[in-house]
C-alpha cells in the first residue's frame, strides 16, 4: 500500500497497520461506531496478516487465503409490519415464502419484501400476518425477517400455513423427509416456465442456439410455449414474428440436438430438484438404468441404492416421474423425435 501511496496512486486514507490482535479489535470497533461518517458505503473491514512470509506459510483454499479475514459490521434494523405473506415458485419448484412489509428506509435503501425462507423458520420465528417485527438487511444486502415483537401482536392474529399445493399450478406440492423446502413437481408449471425453458436451452443442457431470455420471455407471454416440447413444434412463420430470430427463424427442430433424452438427464435439462446426476447417471446408476424410460420406471428405494444417491435425491427424482403432467411431456418429447437412450445416444 505505501509502494502504491508512493507511485502516486490514490489508497484508502483509513489504512491501518496494527501491532496486535488487541489493536485490531480496536480498530474494528472504531470503525463500525463511525461508519455513518464514511463518504461510502461500507459492510466492514478486511484484517490481512501483513507479512509475505506469514502469508506464504499460512496458505489458502480453493476458496479464499487462511491469511486474511472479514470484521462484519452489525446489520443495519429497523421496525416494519407483515402486510401478507406469498408464496413464489422457483425454476425447481421450491416454494419460497416472502413477507411483504410496509416500507421501510434500512441502510440507504427501502425495505418493502423479505424472503422468510420456509415452513420451518415461519414456525421458528412465528410470523404471522398483522405482526410488528425487527427487520434488517443481513450483510447490508439481504432483507431479513429478525424476530417478532411479541408485545405488539394484535389478538386476533393467526399462525400462517403453509399451502398444500403449488399456487401456480395447483398440483400437489411435497416436501421430502429431512428437507425444509416444499417443492412442486410439476415441470410445465407455469410459475417454473420462463427458467426451466432457459436452463433447458442453456449450453450445459441441450445448448438450443437462440434460446435466451428475450426469445423465452416471448414464447412465454405469447403463450406459444407450455412445456419443453412445445419447444419442437415451432415453425418458421411463428419465429419469423419474434425479435432476435426474425432475421433467421429456423424451426428448433432443424437444428443439431442431442438425439437421446439420457443426454437431458445427465446434464439436468428438466431441472429437477437436487439432481445434479452427471455423475450419477454415468457412473452410479446400472448401465440398465441409464434411460429415461428405465428411471421412470424405479422405485424410490431402488434409486437410492446406488453409490453416491442419497434419499432426498432419489425420492426427487421419483416424485418427478409420478408426476403426470411430467409423464406426458416426456411423451411428447419423443414423439418430437428426441430419443429415449440407447444405442443411438450421444
Amino acid at each position: 500500500m505505501q509502494g502504491l501511496q508512493e507511485a502516486g496512486l490514490r489508497i484508502n486514507p483509513r489504512t491501518a497497520r496494527c501491532a496486535n490482535i488487541e489493536e485490531v479489535i480496536a480498530y474494528c470497533q472504531a470503525l463500525e461506531e463511525h461508519r455513518h461518517e464514511l463518504e461510502y458505503d461500507a459492510d466492514g473491514v478486511v484484517v490481512k496478516v501483513d507479512s509475505f512470509r506469514w502469508q506464504a506459510a499460512l496458505g489458502a483454499t480453493a476458496h479464499h487465503p487462511r491469511w486474511a479475514i472479514a470484521f462484519k459490521f452489525a446489520a443495519q434494523q429497523a421496525v416494519s409490519r407483515v402486510l401478507a405473506i406469498n408464496i413464489s415458485v422457483g425454476r425447481t419448484g421450491a416454494l419460497t415464502p416472502t413477507a411483504d412489509l410496509e416500507p421501510v428506509h434500512i441502510a440507504g435503501v427501502t425495505v418493502s419484501h423479505a424472503s422468510l425462507h420456509n415452513e420451518d423458520e415461519i414456525r421458528r420465528k412465528d410470523i404471522r400476518v398483522g405482526d410488528q417485527v425487527l427487520v434488517e438487511r443481513a450483510g447490508d444486502v439481504i432483507p431479513q425477517v429478525v424476530r417478532v415483537l411479541l408485545e405488539a401482536r394484535p389478538a386476533d392474529s393467526l399462525p400462517f400455513s403453509m399451502p398444500t399445493h403449488c399456487p401456480a399450478c395447483h398440483t400437489l406440492a411435497y416436501r421430502p423427509v429431512g428437507e425444509a423446502v416444499a417443492r412442486c413437481p410439476n415441470a410445465a408449471c407455469p410459475a417454473q416456465l420462463r427458467e426451466r425453458l432457459l436452463h433447458y436451452g442453456s449450453r450445459r443442457a441441450m445448448d438450443i442456439d437462440g434460446l435466451g431470455t428475450a426469445v423465452v420471455e416471448q414464447l412465454v407471454s405469447r403463450d406459444l410455449v407450455h412445456d419443453f416440447a412445445d419447444l419442437y413444434a415451432l415453425d418458421v412463420p411463428t419465429l419469423a414474428t419474434l425479435e432476435r430470430l426474425a432475421k433467421n427463424p429456423r424451426p428448433i427442430s432443424s437444428r443439431p440436438l442431442p438425439t437421446a433424452v439420457s443426454v437431458v438427464w445427465r446434464d439436468c435439462s428438466l431441472g429437477l430438484a437436487f439432481a445434479t446426476l452427471a455423475s450419477a447417471v454415468q457412473h452410479c446408476w446400472p448401465g440398465a438404468m441409464r434411460t429415461i424410460t428405465a428411471l421412470a420406471a424405479a422405485s424410490a428405494e431402488e434409486l437410492a441404492a446406488t453409490n453416491e444417491i442419497g434419499p432426498v435425491i432419489a425420492e426427487s427424482v421419483f416424485q418427478f416421474f409420478a408426476n403426470e403432467e411430467n409423464q406426458h411431456t416426456i411423451a411428447r418429447l419423443r414423439d418430437a423425435g428426441v430419443s429415449s437412450g440407447g444405442e443411438h445416444a450421444r
